[in-house]
C-alpha cells in the first residue's frame, strides 16, 4: 500500500505546482495588465497638465512683457513732463531777471541824464548871482532839476511789479523743498498760494501740519517769504 500511495502524492505536489505555476503567471499578466493601464492613464492625465503649464507660462511672459512696456512708457511720459516744467520754470526766472535787469538800466541811464542836466544849472547861478533876475531864472531852474532825484523811486516801482507779476504764486514748486507731487497734495489740502506758506493764518498752519514729514518742512515759510 506504501508504493501505490507514493505515485499519488507526486502526482498531487506535480498538480499543485502546475495549478500555482498557471495562477502566477495569471496574477502576473494581471499585474502587467495593470501597469499598462496606469502608465496610460498617467499620460493622459500628464498631457494635458503639461499643455496648462505651457499655456500658463506663455501668458505670463507676455503679461509681464506688456507691463513693463506700459511701465517704461509711463516712466518716460513723467520723465518729459518733469522737463518741460522744470524748463517752464527756468526760462519764467530768466524773463523776470531780464526785466528787472532792464529796468535797472533804464533807471540808472535816467538818473545818470538828469545828473548831467542838473550840472550846468548849478554853474550858470553861480556865474549869474550877482543880478537879481538872473537868480530868479536860476532858481525858477533849479527847482525842476530837483525833482529829477525824485523820479528813481517812481520808476523802481514798474520794476517791482513786473517781477511780482512774473512769479505765479500758484506755482507752490517755486519754493524750495517743495516738489510736484507735494504741491498737488498742498493744493488738495487747501494751500493754493505762496502766500499761504510765507505768512500762514491759523487755519493754514493746521493744513501746513500734515506735511511736517516732508524733508525741509522748517525752511518752507522762509523760503516762500524770499519769493514773495
Amino acid at each position: 500500500m506504501a508504493k501505490k500511495a507514493k505515485p499519488s502524492v507526486d502526482k498531487i505536489v506535480k498538480k499543485v505546482n502546475k495549478e500555482f505555476e498557471k495562477t502566477s503567471s495569471q496574477i502576473e499578466g494581471l499585474i502587467n495588465d495593470a501597469l499598462k493601464q496606469f502608465d496610460g492613464l498617467q499620460q493622459q492625465i500628464q498631457d494635458p497638465v503639461r499643455k496648462l503649464l505651457k499655456d500658463f507660462d506663455e501668458l505670463r511672459d507676455r503679461e509681464m512683457k506688456r507691463f513693463n512696456e506700459e511701465f517704461e512708457r509711463r516712466l518716460n511720459e513723467f520723465h518729459e513732463l518733469q522737463s518741460n516744467i522744470l524748463e517752464r520754470l527756468g526760462v519764467a526766472s530768466k524773463e523776470a531777471g531780464e526785466e528787472v535787469r532792464k529796468r535797472t538800466e533804464e533807471i540808472s541811464k535816467e538818473a545818470k541824464t538828469a545828473a548831467k542836466k542838473s550840472a550846468p544849472k548849478k554853474t550858470a547861478k553861480s556865474s549869474s548871482a550877482a543880478s537879481k533876475p538872473a537868480a530868479k531864472k536860476a532858481s525858477a531852474k533849479k527847482a525842476p532839476a530837483k525833482k529829477a532825484p525824485a523820479k528813481k523811486p517812481a520808476a523802481k516801482k514798474p520794476a517791482s511789479a513786473a517781477a511780482a507779476k512774473s512769479i505765479d504764486k500758484s506755482n507752490l514748486t517755486l519754493v524750495k523743498g517743495i516738489g510736484p507731487a507735494t504741491a498737488k497734495k498742498m493744493k488738495e489740502a487747501g494751500i493754493t498760494s505762496i502766500d499761504q506758506i510765507a505768512n500762514p493764518s491759523a487755519a493754514d498752519e493746521e493744513k501746513l501740519k500734515a506735511f511736517s514729514s516732508v524733508k525741509g518742512f522748517s525752511q518752507f515759510s522762509a523760503e516762500a517769504k524770499k519769493i514773495v
